[in-house]
């Protein structure tokens, strides 16, 4: 299957690790990645509140691209999907598609796209090395499902199909009430303290809930979990050990995918330790 495909800003830089792991895993699924061409920044997370003329056309541009190509446009990054999806209910309608229900081109968070009911019936049948004993809670964040108007998501405050995605990956989701609380990302360097007082509270509930790790789909949510969790710990007067794994690299990982360590060996909070002690990394170690 071929879809257009939008990586955004900091996949290229910040957060290689997500990009590697979706171009890795994504041909596994048989899926066909097309990058839009010449695309450019969306306008997330600041251009909104500065000028909000220019932010929509930053999204806009590339939402046109996207339909010149024809194909549904699938979205890696929360706060781009977000903008694009906030472009998509600010443009007019081609005079084809009017009186249509569906729009010219669907713009897909990656998530939800890889966890419709084909990809993970056949993701299950091609996983080699089950995450049996895996416990984590899902954290979804708050771009890629609120406003619930803007991102057309029905299940905007109680998402479970990252749940789904790691039963299918033989892995122990645990329910939890905070998946979709705010970790205050955009805050990370003007307000450091909120972000610590809203983090920690994360890893508290997600201790609490029974986790050993956050499974995300957003290279912001994971970047603010992963990166203070020391500066946190010393404050806190706490030892925290919570690895932020992406969801692909779960899937690179169940489906033994050769360069999952040099994914994992890029966060600041070495999830391999634990993924070697539940024997899900002994092939690579």
């Amino acid at each position: 299957m071929k879809v257009s495909y939008y990586p955004g800003c900091s996949l290229e830089e910040t957060a290689i690790d997500y990009a590697e792991s979706i171009a890795a895993v994504a041909p596994l699924l048989d899926l066909e990645l097309a990058e839009l061409e010449d695309w450019n920044c969306c306008g997330a997370s600041a251009a909104h509140s500065i000028n909000h003329t220019l932010a929509l056309d930053l999204s806009a541009r590339n939402l046109l691209i996207a339909r010149q190509a024809g194909l549904d446009l699938v979205v890696p990054c929360a706060l781009c999907f977000n903008r694009l999806k906030v472009a998509e209910k600010a443009l007019p309608v081609p005079q084809e598609n009017k009186g249509k229900t569906q729009p010219p081109v669907k713009v897909w968070d990656l998530l939800d796209y890889l966890t419709q009911p084909e990809f993970l019936k056949s993701l299950a049948g091609k996983v080699v090395r089950p995450l049996a004993g895996l416990k984590a809670v899902c954290y979804y964040g708050c771009l890629a499902a609120r406003p619930p108007k803007v991102t057309d998501k029905e299940a905007y405050e109680n998402p479970g199909n990252m749940e789904a995605l790691l039963r299918a990956l033989g892995a122990e989701p645990l329910d939890w009430s905070y998946k979709t609380d705010c970790c205050g990302a955009g805050l990370a360097l003007a307000r450091p303290d909120i972000i610590d007082t809203l983090v920690k509270r994360l890893y508290d509930r997600a201790l609490a809930a029974g986790a050993e790790c956050f499974v995300v789909s957003c290279q912001m949510c994971q970047a603010n979990l992963d990166l203070p969790q020391k500066r946190i710990a010393k404050k806190a007067g706490r030892d925290y050990y919570l690895p932020v794994l992406y969801f692909t690299e779960l899937i690179g990982l169940a489906l033994a995918h050769p360069e999952v360590d040099k994914w994992l060996a890029r966060h600041l909070v070495d999830p391999r330790p634990l993924l070697k002690k539940l024997g899900a990394l002994s092939a690579f170690a």
